[in-house]
């Protein structure tokens, strides 16, 4: 089994959410949302770096996902994102973690079946791969799918064979 924790990057809100992956079975462990606090940019990423460093060090997870930045036309909106991406791979590297890196399409793809799905729909299709679960809000649910693209993309699995065939 590995655990995995899926990012979802943003300036306000970076969304994060952990599944243990063992084979093709996926479970949920938690998920939730870290709100950036501060006035001042470098304050905000401050704020989400302590709160992603206190959910990593609580769930341990083996490897790591984050949304790829997508550009749009807002190019100061397009850099500060990329600010909170930079923490959304810092934090994971700081504890020794591979990231992997997929595009917002090829995660809806992955969970929903289509690459232009709507939020809605995300959350939709993660509550079906795991019923039951509370989804904190939608960049959590994003966050989760993007755990599980990394499962089916061999990020999880390949990580857990390498660890089984080292303890063999």
């Amino acid at each position: 089994m590995i655990r995995v924790i899926g990012i979802d990057p943003g300036l306000r809100n970076l969304g994060w959410g952990v599944i243990d992956v063992s084979g093709s079975r996926i479970a949920h462990v938690a998920n939730g949302i870290c709100h950036s606090e501060g006035d001042d940019l470098a304050m905000r990423l401050l704020s989400l770096h302590g709160q992603l460093t206190r959910v990593l060090s609580t769930y341990r997870p083996g490897t790591a996902a984050v949304e790829q930045t997508f550009v749009n036309k807002d190019g100061a909106g397009t850099l500060k994102l990329g600010q909170a991406r930079g923490i959304a791979m810092l934090v994971p590297a700081q504890f020794g973690l591979t990231v992997g890196e997929y595009a917002p399409n090829k995660v809806k793809k992955t969970v929903v079946g289509v690459g232009h799905a709507d939020k809605g729909q995300v959350a939709h299709m993660v509550r079906m791969q795991m019923p039951g679960i509370e989804i904190a809000g939608p960049d959590a649910a994003d966050a989760l799918a993007i755990a599980i693209c990394h499962a089916h993309h061999g990020g999880a699995s390949t990580l857990a064979q390498a660890v089984a065939r080292a303890q063999a």
